[in-house]
């Protein structure tokens, strides 16, 4: 009779975790009731909620706890027990995780469009992770998790992936992020995004701790434009080369799509017309700079910096903004100072 008296009341209480893949976790007490003064064990990251008659009681944090009715508060004032009661009682005992659940997968099955003040309205996918964290298990528990025996961390992200998506959308519209901003600025982006889909996360007890975007894919027209703008911003004059490249690509792709010969030689004799012009701006611009530098620190230019500049000379020749004349005079002059 005392075996069977000891096999009905529950001394101790605790959540062994076997792995990293469980979320809550409900005590097997098999209809067992606990024993007054028993003890209760929560590890760190961990915390444990009493359920009693369907109503959460008392949740507890780290540490050991006795359970007695002056450290049950909640669940004293709902049974209603005086001071000195040392009876058994019954609760539904759950464990829940409050580690950081890293590593969660997101993406865009189907294309978003972002708006581009270069490139217009543009597709993109992108894909990364997001760590969480249950902040308010109470919270967590009654808006989400439920009845459940068990949740595990991967029903939970594919709960949320379906928020996450549609939400990293609406934000990305929000913070006025272009494309070239998504494929060059991860980290900066993601920050930016984070707190915005925090705000639907709060009301389920739980914590974006993390938004990281690990990839993004752009149409292919949009991927060469921004190699060639990486390339353009390399030159000295950024701006007028800039205008000057695109011009050129521009022209070709146009008479390569038409082979129109006629709107061809049209089209060149306009870009001409506009390096000229440019040109002109470009040594106008050079000249007055001169006049407003001393002599002896124009022409002390380092070996490092010469070599530079015929590398940059180089690369515009080589996008037909300079021709080989001019080309060849800059060359001799940067060469007479080495």
């Amino acid at each position: 009779m005392f075996g069977f008296l000891k096999n009905e009341l529950l001394e101790v209480i605790e959540w062994r975790e076997e792995g990293k893949d469980t979320v809550l976790w409900k005590f097997p007490d098999k209809d067992c009731s606990i024993k007054y003064g028993a003890q209760l064990t929560v590890r760190e990251s961990q915390a444990a909620i009493f359920i009693n008659e369907g109503q959460i009681a008392d949740i507890y944090g780290p540490g050991r706890h006795e359970l007695k009715t002056e450290n049950m508060p909640l669940l004293t004032t709902i049974k209603s027990w005086k001071q000195g009661f040392n009876s058994p009682f019954k609760a539904d005992v759950y464990f829940v995780s409050t580690r950081q659940m890293t590593n969660l997968k997101w993406g865009t099955p189907n294309p978003i469009f972002v708006k581009d003040p270069e490139a217009g309205r543009i597709e993109v996918r992108a894909f990364g992770t997001y760590f969480l964290r249950i902040s308010d298990p109470k919270k967590f528990y009654r808006e989400y998790a439920g009845t459940s025996a068990t949740l595990m961390i991967d029903e939970l992200e594919d709960a949320f992936r379906g928020l996450v998506v549609p939400k990293f959308a609406e934000a990305l519209s929000e913070s006025g992020a272009t494309a070239f901003d998504i494929y060059s600025q991860y980290s900066e982006l993601g920050d930016t995004i984070r707190p915005l889909i925090q705000d639907d996360l709060t009301e389920f007890g739980l914590e974006l701790t993390k938004f990281q975007i690990t990839s993004v894919s752009l149409p292919p027209e949009i991927t060469e434009h921004m190699k060639q703008l990486a390339k353009v911003n390399l030159t000295s004059d950024k701006n007028i080369s800039k205008m000057q490249a695109f011009n050129q690509m521009d022209v070709d792709k146009i008479s390569a799509e038409k082979g129109n010969y006629e709107n061809m030689k049209g089209a060149r004799n306009d870009l001409m017309m506009q390096q000229m012009m440019m040109q002109q701006m470009m040594q106008n611009q050079n000249q007055n700079q001169n006049q407003n530098t001393p002599k002896d620190d124009n022409e002390k230019m380092s070996r490092d910096e010469i070599m530079k500049t015929l590398k940059e000379l180089g690369e515009l020749k080589e996008m037909g903004i300079l021709t080989d004349d001019e080309f060849n005079d800059k060359k001799k002059d940067l060469l007479a100072k080495l």
